[in-house]
């Protein structure tokens, strides 16, 4: 007997079309949100969410995912305000053993609330626009950065700030750049300069000098406008393996903008992101990014929350730095035999790394420098989540949250921290007064050196 002849229970033969009964008829107005029928409430999601576990008033990832779009009809706008006091770490989504898409579920009742539900004439819409678009206001302090440092340094500037917008006071102002990676790029001979000294390394290393190997690097907005140094070392590191640099235009990544709930600003962000990394794609290079949280956004949020085309192929086709090299180089191989003066670092693994399950590999791959000590603080969330830190409101949570980072990095044999994250650098910083590196910069110093020669001088001497 055929599966298809095979009768059922009830003696009904199973190839008949089955018609259901629709016992509740307002069920087709119903939004399950694909996914939170999934969820069967194990609560794994709230025993790891950093929030939760210091303010009792927040109701943790589970009702503000599943719980709140389980059975809820499609017109049904009303979302708890509680939401906007998620930090958007993601934690929740590598916690969950059902793979419910609660960040982006997050994401989506931020962006209703804020639609529906805040005044776009009061405080905290005006500051979570602000700190949403750090993009925008970058060039203009960029543009006079001396200036915008002494400005942004000053107590009565950080008071005001706290005074009329909710911007915590507490912080310091990060500085900016007097040149911004841009700057430096474009004096440097852009893309030119880059194949050609991607040729020569491939020609030293024995092998074809037209075999182009391109990568177009995502730098964010903090790499170019505050810390060009890390962009320079990825640039560097790169070149060392033979590859070419493209930098292509490009927008916010819209991380910030996702943990606001301004989700068009997202939008039009990713728009310009995604049309811009597919053509780079079409040119056979791969996207690089050095900022955790930017290869997250590109690599996860776009493809769940929009659907411009190329999205899913420049998702596919995005890389962490360090992760990019381990896999189509032998990063380690290379750095073995090369050695640094004797440091020790207090390494933290962003909660945007841990998510995309890079969380090991920066203190394996240190591991092959001679004289390099790097010590993982564990795997606590430093508080600070991009720009709910920044919120008068969040600083306490915030600091109550990293409160286990800073003692582990106390505890470890070292004074200087190391991570992937700008504002977990900001947090590492504040909470311990360590200078705080990126991994890209101790690659870059042992393999091409510490000597940032000006490449107008390399160039002269060609």
């Amino acid at each position: 007997m055929s599966d298809a002849e095979h009768p059922t229970d009830d003696g009904v033969s199973s190839d008949d079309e089955f018609e259901p009964i629709q016992v509740f008829p307002e069920a087709e107005e119903m939004d399950l949100r694909p996914g939170a029928d999934n969820c069967y409430k194990c609560s794994t999601c709230d025993t790891n969410c950093p929030v939760a576990e210091v303010d009792d008033e927040f109701p943790g990832p589970k009702f503000q995912g599943p719980e709140q779009w389980r059975l809820k009809r499609q017109d049904d706008h009303d979302i708890d305000d509680s939401v906007m006091k998620c930090s958007n770490c993601m934690r929740c989504d590598s916690a969950c053993p059902s793979e419910v898409p609660l960040s982006q579920m997050h994401n989506t009742a931020r962006g209703e609330y804020v639609d529906e539900h805040m005044n776009t004439l009061s405080r905290e819409y005006i500051r979570n626009r602000i700190l949403a678009n750090y993009r925008r206001l970058a060039p203009l302090a960029a543009a006079f950065p001396r200036t915008a440092n002494f400005v942004m340094g000053l107590s009565v500037t950080q008071w005001l700030g706290e005074k009329t917008l909710g911007i915590t006071g507490e912080r310091e102002f990060p500085e900016f750049a007097t040149e911004t990676f841009r700057e430096w790029w474009t004096k440097r001979g852009g893309n030119a300069t880059s194949k050609q000294r991607a040729q020569e390394a491939r020609a030293e290393r024995g092998g074809a000098t037209d075999e182009a190997k391109r990568i177009a690097y995502f730098h964010g907005c903090y790499s170019n406008y505050n810390t060009p140094e890390v962009a320079k070392a990825l640039v560097r590191v790169y070149e060392h393996f033979g590859y070419e640099v493209m930098v292509p235009e490009q927008s916010c990544s819209g991380t910030p903008m996702f943990a606001n709930g301004m989700l068009e600003d997202a939008r039009r962000a990713a728009e310009t992101n995604v049309r811009e990394l597919a053509a780079a794609l079409e040119e056979g290079a791969d996207i690089i990014a050095s900022c955790s949280s930017c290869s997250m956004s590109i690599r996860q949020e776009y493809p769940e929350l929009f659907d411009f085309e190329g999205t899913d192929d420049v998702a596919a086709n995005t890389w962490d730095a360090v992760e990019y090299l381990r896999v189509h180089e032998d990063l380690e191989g290379e750095l073995e035999g090369t050695s640094l003066e004797d440091e020790s670092f207090a390494y933290h693994a962003p909660c945007h790394s841990r998510n995309q399950g890079l969380d090991g590999q920066t203190i394996e791959v240190l591991g092959a420098i001679d004289g390099i000590d790097a010590h993982d603080v564990g795997d606590s969330c430093s508080g600070i989540s991009g720009t709910y830190g920044w919120k008068e409101e969040n600083y306490e949570t915030s600091m109550k949250i990293g409160e286990e980072m800073f003692e582990h990095m106390d505890d470890a044999p070292a004074e200087t921290g190391l991570t992937e994250c700008p504002t977990c650098s900001m947090q590492m910083e504040h909470g311990t007064g360590y200078e705080i590196k990126h991994t890209l910069e101790i690659i870059a110093a042992a393999l091409v050196g510490t000597d940032l020669e000006t490449d107008h001088d390399h160039q002269q001497a060609r």
